[in-house]
């Protein structure tokens, strides 16, 4: 079949112009200025805008399957020292990159700094988290308090927890167990095994 010489005059012109555009970007790429990582960043983001929005909502915590973000959960362990505990609260930070902090309701008996640590993703709304926290000597009177200059080191513990996200990604399940050392690493007793539910924090 003949095609009438308007068609395959649009149909040149047309390829014209996105051999032009693509000589175009092609230049642009050899420009010095993409050297610098912000400018090269923004000329990806506008050569493939279909790929931004999956890979910053895993960066940012946005998407249903990342842990990325603040959280508030409770935690109940069934052996070791805090099984008594019925309202043991955990607050989570886990940043970008693979870092995290956590702190409890109980970190001021005795007075102690947040645990930090590291998390990385094992599956699908899989994730494995495993941080440390210091610990200080408990006390019974002031006057021990005074008398040993305030609140002393007494070894550290560790805590790895194995994350389930929920599908909406608003909320987690998972198992978790602590470890106890004294100041010279050896082990001691006060470990125990539990489990931890939490929610996403939101504006």
């Amino acid at each position: 079949m003949k095609v009438p010489t308007h068609v395959n005059a649009v149909a040149m012109r047309a390829s014209a112009l996105a051999i032009r555009d693509i000589a175009a970007s092609l230049a642009w790429l050899a420009n010095p200025m993409l050297k610098k990582p912000a400018v090269l960043a923004a000329f990806l983001i506008a050569l493939f805008p279909g790929a931004v929005p999956s890979t910053f909502a895993a960066e940012t915590g946005k998407g249903r399957d990342s842990i990325v973000g603040a959280w508030r959960g409770k935690v109940q362990f069934t052996s070791g020292a805090f099984a008594e505990t019925k309202d043991l609260e955990f607050m989570y930070a886990f940043n970008v990159g693979g870092t995290m902090t956590e702190s409890s309701n109980y970190d001021a008996a005795p007075p102690v700094p947040p645990a930090y640590g590291v998390w990385r993703k094992v599956g699908s709304r899989k994730y494995e988290a495993k941080y440390q926290f210091f610990q200080s000597k408990v006390v019974t009177t002031a006057d021990e308090l005074v008398k040993a200059g305030g609140w002393v080191p007494e070894g550290y513990g560790i805590l790895a927890q194995k994350v389930t996200l929920s599908a909406d990604g608003n909320s987690f399940d998972s198992r978790i167990t602590l470890e106890v050392f004294d100041k010279d690493g050896r082990p001691v007793a006060g470990g125990g095994e539990g489990t931890a539910t939490a929610q996403r924090l939101r504006h």
